[in-house]
């Protein structure tokens, strides 16, 4: 017997096995989902975005976001994503902000020279303050990446308490897309001499309004 098959012999023996034995199946994942109100959520999140150098709005409408965030985007260049909500919320028909690219070429020309990128949210977690992007034709991965700034609209009802619970609505998320972002904060590295730098990988600032 060789050191490495002793070696094994071992653990199967601590571990009540023998040689050749298949490994029993996994148990089922385990899902908690706390019993909370949105209200509750929104809160939470607010407090865990703040606590990451985002910024939060809040807004009792739809009609009241663009009013919210019209000093932001002043003498600043915007490109908006495709999500419908945006343009219920009043932000496509807004200046300084491009909407409706769906070419890809203009779609990187329009992102590497805008100011802010604005997009909505899949989903957004209250436990981490993150932002959870479903990439589609709506809400291009780009626009959320590539511009220094980051705005991300959302309804109240689009926070959810954690992890667990988006898992629970959403177990497959590869039969609805392509890719799943989660953003929480702003990009930020520290690779650099241990230095935390900002922006480096992605937006340096990120806000965020709460609708509702």
């Amino acid at each position: 017997m060789t050191s490495r098959e002793s070696v094994l012999q071992k653990v199967r023996g601590a571990l009540g096995r023998s040689a050749g034995q298949q490994p029993p199946p996994l148990p089922s994942p385990l899902v908690r989902v706390p019993d909370s109100d949105k209200l509750h959520n929104a809160n939470r999140f607010v407090t865990a975005f703040e606590k990451l150098a985002g910024k939060t709005f809040r807004v009792g409408g739809t009609g009241d976001v663009a009013g919210a965030v019209r000093e932001l985007l002043a003498g600043k260049r915007a490109i908006a994503s495709n999500a419908a909500y945006l343009r219920e919320c009043g932000l496509l028909e807004m200046p300084n902000v491009e909407p409706g690219v769906t070419d890809r070429e203009q779609l990187r020309e329009a992102c590497s020279t805008a100011d802010i990128g604005i997009t909505s949210a899949d989903y957004v977690l209250a436990d981490t303050g993150t932002l959870v992007m479903l990439s589609s034709p709506q809400e291009a991965r780009l626009i959320s990446l590539l511009p220094p700034i980051h705005l991300a609209v959302f309804s109240r009802e689009r926070i959810l308490s954690g992890l667990d619970e988006l898992m629970a609505l959403l177990p497959l998320p590869a039969e609805q897309t392509s890719a799943m972002v989660f953003i929480t904060g702003p990009s930020r590295t520290a690779d650099i001499e241990q230095i935390l730098v900002r922006g480096v990988h992605g937006p340096g600032e990120i806000y965020a309004v709460i609708v509702g």
